[in-house]
């Protein structure tokens, strides 16, 4: 069953919620997992793309979009079949994927911004209604 974990960022800004999603992707890459980065349009996932090259001077995340090179490590994708991916999916949308059943893990990322909290609050609900594993970790975004 997929566990999963809401990121709760002490931050109202859009590009935290990305930014973090860099973090995330890179430390669970460090750790040997395949990483899937859930975008709600190809524009976002170009943005993911080219904020992972740049979200830290001192790292190298392998990586790309999910409809050029779908092999890579970590890939951005917004609308195809994340094969084949199945360890991590990082979700930056405020939808639920529907093939998020398929992830050892969920990672939803949260910012204090209504237009994202509220559809977040119906995941969470969606997500334990059907009994899988919840976890909650507040962040602190450094200003």
């Amino acid at each position: 069953m997929t566990r999963i974990d809401f990121y709760l960022l002490s931050s109202d800004q859009p590009s935290a919620r990305l930014e973090y999603a860099c973090r995330l992707a890179h430390k669970a890459w460090g750790k040997g997992h395949k990483v899937y980065l859930h975008c709600a349009s190809e524009e976002q996932a170009g943005e993911l793309d080219a904020l992972l090259w740049s979200f830290r001077a001192d790292s190298f995340v392998p990586h790309g979009l999910h409809s050029d090179y779908p092999d890579e490590p970590v890939v951005c994708g917004y609308s195809e079949d994340p094969s084949p991916h199945h360890d991590l999916l990082i979700n930056v949308t405020d939808a639920t994927p529907p093939f998020f059943s398929r992830f050892s893990r969920l990672a939803e990322i949260i910012v204090e911004d209504d237009s994202v909290r509220v559809p977040a609050r119906d995941r969470f609900r969606f997500y334990r209604e059907r009994g899988y594993p919840l976890n909650s970790h507040p962040i602190r975004m450094a200003q």
